[in-house]
């Protein structure tokens, strides 16, 4: 779920973003942090059906706790429903978000 790269953490977002989710990964982001030395985070969305506000204020939380940097948090593989939260909510302004390639595009 967790994996470090240089100074870059990804994180697999499992299918169901919900408070206790959002709870355990910022506490592993912070352990994380804590011992590496981490300058960007990438939430890598493909698995991810279902995303409430508690995923929201993950994000946020991270993005804080990164310093606020232009391009310290970023979003891949977003589908469509998680991309619309994203914009509603206006953390689309603080991050770089990449959607999912769709199955049968000519992208």
């Amino acid at each position: 779920m967790f994996e470090i790269a240089g100074t870059t953490l990804r994180i697999k977002m499992p299918e169901d973003v919900d408070h206790p989710v959002s709870d355990h990964v910022k506490k592993e982001t912070d352990r994380i942090m804590d011992l590496t030395y981490i300058r960007t985070m990438i939430f890598d969305f493909a698995d991810t059906e279902f995303m409430d506000s508690s995923g929201i204020g993950l994000i946020m939380g991270r993005y804080r706790t990164l310093g606020m940097r232009q391009g310290c948090v970023k979003a891949e593989n977003v589908n469509s429903h998680i991309d619309k939260l994203l914009h509603l909510s206006g953390v689309h302004r603080y991050m770089e978000i990449r959607k999912a390639v769709e199955e049968g595009s000519t992208k």
